[in-house]
């Protein structure tokens, strides 16, 4: 990875800091999202499953319910990445597997070393989650560091890499730092939460990390969405991808 100066550190903080200043999303102005049938909204959908007591039976039902409704994913603590992608073998439904979580303050080797175990089981993506820490104390080449290393892993073997923000935790001003730092140490998403904190997506959030990452790269809003018009909303404001335990329940509300 390209070690960067104290000057770019600067750099990245400044603009971060400026794009939160100048940014005033108006509610009329968020597109509103045309309807969407239920296999083209479960194209967007991360059917998750990562409680502390998520069992093999459990498993079992999330695979199924990703074969049947197309699901992008199942997204799964790491230790159960072997199983989903035994599960899922032949299907076009990918595993992705959290790293790091859900806190965040591992090692920088022990993230990369999960990662690399993850995607040696079946992993397809990576869903990382920064040091907040790290973030909230400005210690930007700390952050910046730990997300590319583990971004260099994955790219390695041609697998996405996802970085969970835990935006609930961060002022705009930071939500806008981490997206600038995940961009340049060449993250393929930005996502808002784990779930685990005390808030989960919200639109404002959503739409400030599309405003800063732009085109080339994928919002996955995560987080307390469990209903047809949260997903509709969460991906009016700029998500491409949707983090949920509730697919099937979302999809119930669809057109048919």
């Amino acid at each position: 990875m390209p070690e960067h100066s104290d000057a770019w550190m600067t750099r990245i903080a400044w603009r971060g800091a400026a794009i939160a200043a100048a940014w005033q999303p108006d509610a009329d102005d968020t597109p509103e999202t045309a309807p969407l049938t239920r296999s083209e909204l479960a194209s967007y959908i991360d059917h998750s499953l990562l409680s502390v007591d998520a069992t093999p039976a459990m498993l079992h039902t999330l695979c199924a319910e990703a074969r049947e409704h197309g699901f992008a994913s199942v997204c799964v603590n790491s230790s159960h990445v072997a199983y989903c992608a035994e599960a899922l073998e032949g299907t076009s439904v990918l595993v992705g597997s959290t790293v790091g979580f859900p806190l965040g303050a591992m090692l920088t080797a022990a993230k990369v070393h999960e990662a690399r175990l993850a995607i040696q089981a079946g992993a397809g993506e990576v869903d990382m989650v920064l040091p907040v820490g790290l973030l909230k104390a400005e210690a930007w080449r700390g952050v910046y560091q730990d997300v590319a290393a583990v971004v260099e892993v994955c790219h390695a073997s041609k697998v996405p890499c996802k970085i969970i923000l835990e935006t609930a935790l961060l002022t705009d001003a930071e939500i806008a730092i981490a997206c600038l730092l995940c961009v340049d140490a060449g993250a393929d998403f930005v996502k808002t939460a784990t779930g685990f904190a005390q808030g989960g997506a919200t639109l404002a959030a959503v739409a400030l990390m599309r405003h800063v990452v732009g085109t080339t790269r994928g919002v996955k809003a995560a987080g307390g969405i469990r209903s047809y018009d949260d997903a509709l909303a969460m991906i009016g404001a700029g998500a491409t991808r949707i983090g949920t335990s509730s697919g099937v329940q979302i999809l119930e509300g669809a057109p048919t």
